[in-house]
């Protein structure tokens, strides 16, 4: 993709490859962005109060080896990137596991305290676009030692069309359950898949009437945790209007509800950044700050190579 800057130094990108290998990758990754890998590790009280006192306990052991073993085993050059972004960034191999496996393991911490959070992110290709959200399967629901959502969405970016997606999504044996929206630039279609343990798997295509889905199942039946959080964001964008690109971005920067507003500013759940892909334009846009401000820090282009097959 082509990149056009509006304000570079609030966002890094980085560009790189090919590269000799998995380990490699990961060690130039974690090289360049350790200030904000050592930060992450330093400033998360998920991973300060909860993962990491865990990993020290007899008790997590059994569910860390599985862990390890079962996604060294599906995705072994994920795993050395895994491996690279530790050697690159100075921090243990342990801490960035905690990290990636987050969701995966919470639900077997001791239950002193009950924590959810909120877990959005984007990728493009120039022919495959997706978006994922977490969303929270009830414990009984979750599979231990099985597939972690963070290797499984590492994979999408190999997939070459909205099929070969699917059957990788399909097939990924899933610890826990994940949302993801699958778009397809070309054709101009839009799928959101909900997923969950035992390759269990629900695909709704997003037509003409808008839909917006906050960190909650909706459409797969299965036993899930009942967030207030995400049901409060549910039932207010239902309120909102919903037609125009300004609608979307001013739902996506709803602050009227105190507790649970749809953008989050802290001090516990935070909104990064917004991402906006126009599928007439064929661009992905970067809002940092509240979007319905409209202040884009970034454009990627998507069209480049589509206009030229």
């Amino acid at each position: 993709m082509e990149t056009s800057s509006m304000e570079e130094k609030n966002l890094p990108v980085f560009e790189l490859g090919p590269c000799e290998s998995g380990y490699n990758l990961g060690f130039l990754v974690g090289q360049r962005f350790t200030k904000q890998i050592r930060s992450r590790l330093a400033t998360d009280l998920i991973f300060q109060n909860q993962l990491l006192p865990f990993a020290k306990t007899q008790q997590s052991q059994p569910l860390l080896r599985s862990l390890s073993d079962a996604n060294r085993e599906r995705f072994p050059s994920y795993w050395d990137e895994l491996l690279g972004t530790a050697e690159g960034s100075g921090v243990a191999v342990l801490d960035l596991m905690l990290l990636n496996f987050r969701k995966e393991i919470l639900p077997f911490v001791p239950k002193t305290t009950v924590s959810l959070e909120v877990d959005h992110a984007e990728d493009c290709s120039d022919v495959l676009a997706f978006t994922l959200n977490s969303v929270p399967p009830s414990e009984d629901e979750i599979v231990a030692g099985g597939i972690g959502r963070n290797f499984i969405s590492r994979d999408l970016l190999e997939a070459t069309n909205m099929d070969d997606a699917l059957t990788r999504i399909r097939s990924s044996g899933a610890s826990v359950g994940h949302s993801y929206n699958l778009i397809d630039i070309r054709a101009r279609r839009i799928l959101n898949v909900e997923t969950a343990s035992r390759n269990r798997i629900s695909v709704r295509e997003v037509q003409e009437t808008p839909f917006f889905h906050a960190n909650m199942y909706l459409h797969l039946q299965i036993q899930q945790v009942q967030d207030e959080n995400s049901l409060s964001r549910q039932k207010r964008a239902a309120l909102l209007p919903k037609q125009t690109k300004t609608d979307f971005l001013s739902l996506l920067g709803d602050t009227d509800d105190k507790t649970y507003p749809i953008y989050m500013k802290g001090p516990t759940l935070y909104t990064l950044c917004t991402a906006l892909i126009d599928l007439d334009e064929k661009t992905l846009s970067i809002i940092e700050g509240n979007p319905k401000e409209r202040q884009v820090t970034r454009i990627f282009l998507m069209s480049s190579r589509i206009n030229a097959d």
